[in-house]
């Protein structure tokens, strides 16, 4: 059978089972990361910026609904679990320097959850927001799971939730390096840990590119800022 006949039936299959979707988003990462490698890592080819545009442009080509598509792409969705606890194995290589900073970061810490909460608040409160719309505001900098629970929680929308977070990802990826460049900030672990506060996941992703100690600090600073903002939880709903 010629390559064209074993293409379309490989196509056919797709095109009839979930696999389809979990397929699209493994080339469209491919496609990403294939486009940043050629732009040398530039901070504004983010990998995942470049996918999921992708994605979103097949989406809305073939009318394709976001539930349709999870289906097929959710397993993407359960490594995210496995993903973020295999940070454990640069974090081990690393913990001697990771132990020697615990007071600064701690430190760090605190200073950048609580600014990443206030500031979105008080902006949106002075822009005239709707309660539901600042309580999603403030958990824009955890992770996507964690930002969506602490929404509802607090009355707010979990889905414009997780926007924001995706949305403070991407923004801190792109602009993390220069930032630090134009602010004189040399040391990688402390680029790292301030990318992790402030953009999760995706800043820790990018942190990672460019240095693994700061993507070990960075790693770190998403567990912790995560913990720290859900722990936060308990305060955040006296406001609202």
């Amino acid at each position: 059978m010629s390559d064209g006949g074993n293409i379309h039936r490989i196509w056919v299959y797709l095109a009839e089972t979930p696999l389809l979707w979990l397929t699209a988003t493994l080339v469209a990462y491919v496609v990403g990361d294939t486009i940043s490698a050629a732009c040398r890592r530039h901070p504004l080819a983010n990998p995942v910026v470049i996918a999921a545009a992708i994605l979103i442009a097949v989406l809305t080509l073939t009318g394709t609904r976001y539930q349709t598509y999870f289906e097929g792409a959710q397993f993407v969705h359960f490594l995210l679990g496995p993903a973020t606890v295999a940070l454990a194995v640069p974090l081990w290589r690393n913990r001697a320097r990771v132990a020697a900073n615990l007071v600064p970061m701690a430190a760090a810490l605190l200073a950048g959850s609580l600014t990443a909460i206030g500031t979105a608040g008080a902006i949106g409160w002075a822009l005239g927001a709707p309660p539901p719309v600042i309580a999603s505001l403030v958990t824009k900098s955890t992770t996507a799971p964690i930002a969506m629970a602490l929404a509802e929680g607090l009355g707010g929308l979990p889905a414009l939730a997780a926007v924001l977070v995706v949305l403070t990802g991407v923004l801190g990826a792109v602009i993390v390096t220069p930032l630090m460049n134009a602010l004189g900030v040399r040391d990688y672990a402390a680029r790292g840990f301030a990318a992790g506060v402030a953009s999760h996941g995706i800043g820790t992703a990018r942190a990672f590119q460019v240095s693994e100690e700061a993507g070990v600090f960075a790693g770190v600073a998403m567990g912790l800022n995560g913990a720290l903002t859900a722990a936060a939880f308990l305060i955040l709903p006296l406001f609202f």
